[in-house]
């Protein structure tokens, strides 16, 4: 769509002479014939020129056909011929009556081209519009709707250059988009569209064109193109804002679930700690007691407890840095599981270990310290969540390219619904209220097990509840070299 200019001009002269052509051709056309004719049907045929006139150059030239026609019929047809008099009564009302039909008939055909016209340009102004919502729709960074909206400006109105200057609002330098871009322009810009929405002044639009003028639907579109603009930078700022918000309120949460868990888990050890230390240090219990023992075993457990919290939060912070990178090493998973469980015999001392390995087990490419934190909190869970004297139950199989770990103990099924949702951070679920523990523990066997290139999950059996362990048997598809004296026998 172009803008009106001083080239219309031509065209409009050019649909004068035009109408006047055609005016002329039917005038020469019916005196041709005019002896077979009657006065009235030569009027009526006078009209068609008029319709014609319109239909091709609008209402101007319609009316222009309507009294050309007028004066050609009277000229011509009404005699005295040759002179614009009318001796009868009944020519004079038979050329009043074409006046007055063809001006009108001219503002009826008129009115419906122009209707037609406006049709076009509403439909122009909605398939531009749609064009550009639907390019700014899916877009979630300024430059990104910077560079669309100079696109399509320049698509839709053949500017000579389009620059898109954004408001940083304090926030930095203000963001400019010149196309076509390498050329800075040479002279000032001749039309500024300013784009604002109810909230802020977001930025301007600057174009360059050689054109007079804009017209009034090209003025209304590109006022519409600035408002979508800004509407679709508001909505960037908008949704940073509620990523920023929502962030800051899932930290807080984090923050105070994590106060919550560890500032009871840390005050019940050392407050146990600074008791028994008390206690030896005032001499209330003689050296060669039975309770010195107990208070030594005391904070000997305790210490182990803080430094399984220390332990869980420093592997929780690695785990979510991703800074964690086991040192991968050939392992016997019999080892690292029976290991963990000696050292923590005196947590188990409630509790009966079972195992039950398939013979010829492989060694498994894990990280010996890791994998044995995985163990020591699945034996930890085990222990506050299962009934006092009941069994801990350890399998390992080997099922295709991996080895299958399950631990199962004697605790309450847990609902499915929070089956998927037990290896989150800070995940309780029912009785979890009346056991203590930062609810990390799970999510780090998850962390450590997946930077294995495993996968932990949890399931009701009829046993019991299990913890599933499935790690592959290979590193980077290779197996472990077998010793050349083991060859050789």
């Amino acid at each position: 769509m172009k803008p009106f200019s001083i080239n219309s001009i031509p065209r409009l002269i050019l649909s004068y002479l035009g109408t006047m052509l055609i005016i002329s051709l039917v005038t020469i056309l019916l005196k041709v014939v005019e002896n077979a004719l009657e006065i009235q049907i030569i009027a009526l045929l006078y009209l068609l020129p008029v319709l014609i006139c319109t239909v091709l150059w609008g209402l101007t030239s319609g009316i222009l056909a309507g009294l050309l026609s007028f004066l050609a019929f009277n000229f011509f047809f009404i005699q005295p011929y040759f002179s614009l008099q009318v001796h009868k009564s009944q020519d004079l009302i038979t050329l009043i009556v074409f006046l007055i039909v063809a001006v009108v008939l001219s503002q009826f055909v008129g009115q419906a081209r122009g209707a037609v016209l406006l049709a076009k340009k509403r439909e122009w102004e909605a398939t531009r519009m749609y064009e550009l919502i639907s390019a700014l729709a899916g877009l979630t960074d300024i430059q990104s709707i910077m560079h669309t909206l100079a696109e399509q400006i320049i698509r839709t109105f053949q500017f000579d250059q389009v620059e898109i200057l954004v408001n940083s609002h304090g926030k930095g330098a203000n963001l400019s988009y010149l196309i076509p871009g390498g050329v800075e322009p040479s002279k000032p810009c001749e039309l500024s569209v300013p784009m604002y929405t109810a909230r802020n002044m977001e930025g301007e639009i600057r174009l360059w064109f050689d054109q007079n003028n804009l017209s009034v639907e090209e003025t209304r579109l590109m006022a519409a193109f600035g408002n979508q603009g800004a509407l679709a930078i508001e909505r960037i700022h908008l949704t940073e804002s509620e990523n920023i918000a929502r962030v800051l309120k899932e930290s807080d949460r984090i923050k105070t679930s994590l106060l919550n868990s560890v500032s009871h888990e840390l005050r019940s050890p050392l407050a146990a700690i600074k008791a028994s230390a008390s206690s030896l240090r005032s001499g209330a219990v003689d050296w060669d007691t039975p309770a010195r023992a107990e208070l030594l075993a005391t904070v000997e457990e305790e210490t182990d407890q803080l430094n399984l919290l220390v332990g869980n939060l420093l592997d929780m912070s690695r785990i979510e840095a991703g800074a964690l990178e086991p040192k991968v090493q050939w392992n016997s998973i019999e080892e690292i599981i029976k290991s963990v469980a000696t050292k923590m015999r005196g947590q188990l001392v409630h509790h009966r270990v079972q195992y039950q390995f398939e013979d010829n087990l492989p060694l498994l490419p894990t990280d010996f310290v890791m994998i044995g934190q995985v163990f020591t909190n699945l034996f930890s869970n085990s222990v506050k969540y299962a009934p006092a004297d009941t069994p801990i139950r350890i399998t390992a199989r080997l099922v295709e390219n991996n080895v299958i770990i399950t631990l199962i103990n004697q605790s309450s099924p847990v609902p499915e619904e929070h089956l998927e949702h037990i290896f989150d951070k800070f995940h309780r679920v029912t009785q979890a209220d009346r056991v203590t523990g930062t609810g990390l523990g799970l999510s780090i066997c998850k962390g450590i097990i997946e930077a294995h290139g495993g996968k932990i999950w949890a399931e009701n059996q009829k046993e019991g509840f299990a913890f599933i362990i499935r790690l592959p048997i290979t590193l980077d598809g290779s197996l472990p070299n077998i010793p050349k004296d083991e060859l050789d026998g």
